[in-house]
């Protein structure tokens, strides 16, 4: 159970280790799939009498998920950390007010 904000003592707080992890994670995603959507939607030559999807494009498409996974990655990252308040301990974001706190366990 999470502990009340220090300042308002509203229950209504988050972990920001969670909200990092998130924040990694959603960033790797979107990151990935603009990376593959851009890849495959770009204006390519195809030949015509191509019927199939070439794998080449394929592999450009896996190429740029993961270079672009990368950097949505750290931007992620980078979001939630500047949240993180100075000290040791558990660190906490409240919801109602925006009090960034850490609470020693």
């Amino acid at each position: 159970m999470p502990p009340p904000c220090s300042r308002c003592v509203s229950q209504r707080v988050i972990n920001l280790e969670t909200a990092r992890k998130l924040g990694t994670a959603t960033g790797a995603l979107a990151g990935s799939l603009k990376g593959a959507y851009a890849s495959l939607s770009s204006p390519g030559r195809l030949p015509a009498s191509s019927a199939h999807f070439p794998l080449s494009r394929v592999a450009v498409a896996v190429m740029a998920a993961a270079s672009s996974g990368i950097a949505g990655a750290a931007a992620g990252h980078q979001m939630v950390q500047h949240l993180f308040p100075p000290g040791e301990g558990t660190p906490w974001l409240c919801l109602g007010c925006g009090h960034a706190f850490r609470v020693l366990d």
